[in-house]
Order: C-alpha cells, then sequence, then structure tokens
C-alpha cells in the first residue's frame, strides 16, 4: 500500500511538473514572439532615418524580399498642427445630437476606478500636470467599459481626448488601444464586434488597424491604415468616430483616418462600446494611456436637410474651452455645415442662441451665453465667408434647460447651440 501510495505521489508530481514546463514554455514563446515582432520592425529601419520607414518597407512584412501586404493602405505623414479654427475648417465629422453618454470624470475622486466605468483590470482618475481637469487613467491589459445605460441605436458618435504619456523610441511596437464595437457589456471580446486599434509605437509609423469579427460574415475585413501619428500622441488628441447603420468613420483630430461603407455587418449587433490598452509598460517606464470628455449620443447625421426642413436645429456639439467664448477647433463640423446651407440659399437668415449650464451666476451665464452665440457668428463670417448682415446671436444662460443640471450629463446637454431660420 505504501509502494502504491508513493507511486502515486511520484506520478502527480511527474505531471505537476511536466504542467510547469509547459507553462514556461509558453511564456518563453511568447516573449520570443513579442522580441522576434520588435526586430521585425526594427529591421525595417535604416540606419540614420531617426525612426522613419524606409522606401518600400511594410512594417507587416518587414524586409521579406518581395513581401507584400494587400490589406495595407499607405497615407503620409499626419501633422501634428496647431489645433486652431482655420485648420479644422474643412473637418466633416458631425455629433450626434441626443446625448447619451458623458464624462468628464470630475464627479470622481483622485486616484478613485471611475463610478461611471467597469474593468477586468485596473485604472485610476488622475491630473495630468498643466492640463485642465481630470483624466483617465487605463491600466495595461486591462479592458473598460463606460455603464452607458442604454444599447447603442444604428446611427451615433464617439467623441473623446486622449493623451499617452512618456512615449519614446522605446515604447512597445504592440502597444494601442483597441476601441470595440461589440455585442454585450460584458468584459470579454470574444462576441460580434467592430474595432480600431490606435498605435502608440514611435519608432515606426504604424496608424490604424481596423477589423470586424461578424458570425454571418463571409469576408471580413482586415486592414492597416499606415499613417504617421507619432507626433499626434505625443499631445492631446481628439478622436471622433460617427457609426451611420453600416458605414464606420474615424477622425484623429482633424484628419479622417478611416471611411468605410460596409464595415458594421450587422447594425443590431453592436450595442456597447469597450476600451483596451495593451503593451504600455507603466512599471518601468511610466508609460500610461489617459483618456477624458468621453461623449456618446444618438444621431450624428445631416444636419443642413433637418435646418432646410425644420426651420430650427438644437445642438451641444458646438463645444467651448471652459467658461469662456473660445470654441474648440473639434466643432467646426457642424458650423462647416450650417455655411454649406446658407451658401445653397443666399435668401436664408439665421439667429443664434447660445445655452449654458448652471454653474456660475445668472448674469455671468447670460453673458457667457451670448458671447458663444456671437463666436460662432464670428466662425461664419470669417472662416466660411457669410455675409454678418444675414446672422443675429443672442443668449439665454441657464434658463431654458433640456436637462437636470445636476449631473455631469445634464449639464453638457443644456451648454448648446440653436440655429433658428428668421
Amino acid at each position: 500500500m505504501a509502494a502504491s501510495a508513493e507511486a502515486q505521489f511520484f506520478k502527480k508530481l511527474a505531471k505537476k511538473a511536466e504542467q510547469a514546463a509547459e507553462r514556461t514554455v509558453e511564456n518563453r514563446v511568447d516573449r520570443e514572439t513579442s522580441k522576434k515582432t520588435d526586430q521585425v520592425l526594427d529591421s525595417i529601419l535604416e540606419p540614420g532615418t531617426g525612426g522613419k520607414q524606409s522606401p518600400g518597407n511594410n512594417p507587416e512584412t518587414g524586409n521579406i524580399p518581395g513581401g507584400t501586404n494587400e490589406n495595407s493602405n499607405t497615407s503620409g505623414p499626419v501633422k501634428a498642427e496647431p489645433q486652431t479654427i482655420q485648420v479644422y475648417s474643412k473637418f466633416d465629422f458631425v455629433p450626434g445630437d441626443k446625448p447619451l453618454f458623458f464624462d468628464d470624470f470630475n464627479d470622481d475622486f483622485i486616484g478613485d476606478f471611475p463610478s461611471k466605468w467597469n474593468t477586468n483590470g485596473s485604472g485610476e482618475v488622475v491630473t495630468l500636470g498643466n492640463m485642465p481637469g481630470k483624466w483617465y487613467a487605463i491600466a495595461n491589459r486591462s479592458l473598460t467599459v463606460p455603464n452607458l445605460g442604454t444599447d447603442l441605436p444604428e446611427d451615433f458618435t464617439i467623441e473623446f481626448d486622449i493623451r499617452a504619456v512618456n512615449l519614446t523610441k522605446n515604447t512597445s511596437s504592440q502597444a494601442v488601444m483597441r476601441i470595440y464595437l461589440s455585442e454585450t457589456a460584458n468584459l470579454t471580446t470574444n462576441e460580434n464586434n467592430a474595432l480600431s486599434s490606435l498605435s502608440f509605437c514611435q519608432y515606426i509609423p504604424i496608424g490604424v488597424k481596423v477589423d470586424n469579427n461578424f458570425s454571418n460574415d463571409p469576408s471580413p475585413i482586415q486592414n492597416t491604415m499606415q499613417q504617421d501619428l507619432r507626433d499626434i500622441f505625443q499631445d492631446v488628441a481628439h478622436v471622433s468616430i460617427a457609426v451611420n447603420k453600416n458605414r464606420y468613420r474615424l477622425w484623429i483630430n482633424q484628419n479622417k483616418i478611416v471611411d468605410l461603407p460596409q464595415f458594421i455587418v450587422d447594425p443590431e449587433k453592436i450595442n456597447h462600446l469597450k476600451l483596451y490598452v495593451n503593451g504600455i509598460d507603466t512599471q518601468n517606464n511610466q508609460e500610461q494611456v489617459l483618456i477624458s470628455n468621453l461623449k456618446v449620443a444618438e444621431g450624428g447625421v445631416d444636419l443642413r436637410r433637418k435646418l432646410m426642413s425644420e426651420g430650427k436645429i438644437s445642438t451641444n456639439g458646438i463645444l467651448f474651452n471652459s467658461g469662456s467664448a473660445e470654441i474648440l477647433p473639434q466643432s467646426m463640423g457642424i458650423i462647416r455645415q450650417i455655411s454649406q446651407v446658407l451658401n445653397q440659399d443666399s435668401s436664408i437668415s439665421l439667429n443664434i442662441v447660445g445655452h449654458t449650464d448652471s454653474d456660475g451666476t445668472d448674469e455671468s451665464n447670460i453673458a457667457l451665453s451670448k458671447n458663444r452665440a456671437e463666436a460662432v457668428k464670428n466662425a461664419l463670417v470669417s472662416v466660411y465667408g457669410i455675409s454678418p448682415d444675414r446672422l443675429t446671436s443672442d443668449g439665454k444662460g441657464e434658463s431654458e434647460p433640456v436637462a437636470d443640471n445636476s449631473s455631469a450629463q445634464g449639464k453638457a446637454q443644456n451648454r448648446r447651440v440653436e440655429f433658428i431660420k428668421k
């Protein structure tokens, strides 16, 4: 009996040793695969290029003779231009007009996980040097989900500010943020989804990779929009996404990177937004990926037809610096559409009316709303050449709220601009 028990013991011990060896081999393979990936990408670079891609080489195929990547689109470098309304004058993103979710993390304490989110990893609310407001630092290898409280509609938009800190030439080639549009709110990506991956690699331009995965899709899209976005991610960047049934578009700052007419194969299976960060080395290199001002809204359709047919539109997509009348450049898509209506029909005149939330005094909010309406009028005149005689402006302050001012989301709805045909 003792001999049998001893034999069983050594058999179990041998099995555990075998399993441990297998795990060691798997871990080593993973490390070597990552290392080889970086080496392949490094081999693309020629000495003295300063990290720029050598002509004729491709980050997906390396220096393999005759290597090709049929799924890769190549474009020139995207310049990190100053974010001004002139630079954004051709920006054609129009945010949805019915807010579904908004979070600037101002209601959360520094160091806490944000209250409106869920994750299978970690993260915390932080401040960022002299940058205003609060930011959500998403931990590496963490899938994080905003609690929308509703399914995404067929037509919707997503916007957020993103900042990746301490990026260097040593940043991994696999450092990415993946933006999933998924079927459920569960902490998994093993389901129907449409995916964009933003690369933070600094020693070679990789750009944005897109994939869609639907159970009934006979030919899924897998493509790399190769763009030199390295300078863009050295500063705060604004990401805008518009989904109109099957069509999917993505902008970074004023640059349209992705425009896929049949990317959302089955709109009924796209219900939730998920973000995943990977390849970020916080422990050794203090790298972090942070987001703020995330806004999800229903709509994003053509405002021009609505203004022509109804004679009035209201939008909270024209954004301003906090407490000021300075228009944020990413708002120019709406103002551009208004200018197109005015240019198409010279008989139309508009009254522009500003509204604020309840922060501040009645008097200051009246003044602020009037100044913001006047700023929109001035943008139509100075950027798009609309005659000032066709435009008037006014402000109602906080006197006509459309939502509860006790929450960040309600305040975002109340900060709006109306365009009314006269």
